[in-house]
């Protein structure tokens, strides 16, 4: 049952994001950069909808009460990453809009990524890590002053669950640079939505979003250790039979 219920739910991606996506891009000369964002969200969000019927996932959000209420408070998402499911839920859920950072490949996606496209995100060539990191900090500031928050994934990649994967210090860099807090956020997507996996499994994902980190004065490295120990320390008490074992020091890079 599980997999007719998986593949109704890609079949309903693929069908409904035709028409959004084309709509995106023809309203993207005429509508300022928060309305298209909050329009298309409103595909995310019936993905998380139709997901919720079809697939059986269902969303728990632990900490909310950590996030900055200031309309105009900036911050810095760093996220554990073990499936697809948290590039959807996270910005049908958060109150600001989110810049993700992202490889500049998903742009050729047809339709998808065209709509990405016209979206105030930041695409990085991973081929020019210098350049790559440039664009970051520039975009990222200016986005940060306007009240978006920047969302990445310092594992880099999709993870699986019960692994840890390398951190990359790209966004405590980031938050070095600009003075902006960081927030840790652990999820537990991998036991509904596994990586790479066609076929999903009803259940429930917790998100459980942790205090802010100050970066003001803090050294990018260590700034990366303590978001790394926080998530991987609230990954072990979020879905403990998926780690056996402590886990073990990872190199940081930047």
């Amino acid at each position: 049952m599980n997999v007719v219920r998986s593949w109704l739910h890609l079949l309903f991606m693929a069908v409904t994001v035709v028409p959004w996506a084309t709509a995106a891009v023809l309203l993207s000369p005429v509508l300022p950069s928060t309305r298209l964002y909050w329009f298309c969200i409103v595909w995310v969000r019936l993905q998380i909808w139709a997901a919720r019927w079809l697939l059986g996932i269902r969303n728990e959000v632990i900490g909310w009460d950590n996030l900055p209420t200031d309309a105009r408070a900036p911050a810095i998402l760093l996220v554990k990453h073990q499936s697809t499911w948290e590039t959807f839920a996270l910005p049908a859920m958060m109150p600001h809009p989110l810049a993700f950072v992202f490889k500049r490949e998903l742009l050729y996606i047809p339709f998808f990524g065209w709509a990405l496209g016209r979206l105030d995100m930041i695409h990085i060539d991973r081929a020019k890590r210098a350049q790559a990191f440039q664009k970051v900090v520039e975009q990222g500031r200016a986005l940060l002053q306007r009240g978006v928050w920047v969302i990445m994934f310092p594992e880099g990649t999709r993870v699986p669950r019960g692994a840890v994967g390398q951190y990359k210090t790209g966004g405590t860099r980031l938050a070095v640079a600009t003075g902006v807090p960081v927030i840790p956020i652990a999820v537990t997507s991998g036991r509904c939505w596994p990586r790479r996996a066609i076929v999903k499994r009803p259940g429930t994902v917790v998100f459980s979003i942790g205090k802010p980190i100050a970066s003001v004065g803090r050294d990018p490295d260590d700034l990366m250790r303590e978001v790394r120990d926080w998530i991987e320390g609230e990954m072990r008490r979020l879905d403990p039979e998926a780690y056996r074992e402590p886990a073990s020091p990872e190199r940081l890079v930047a």
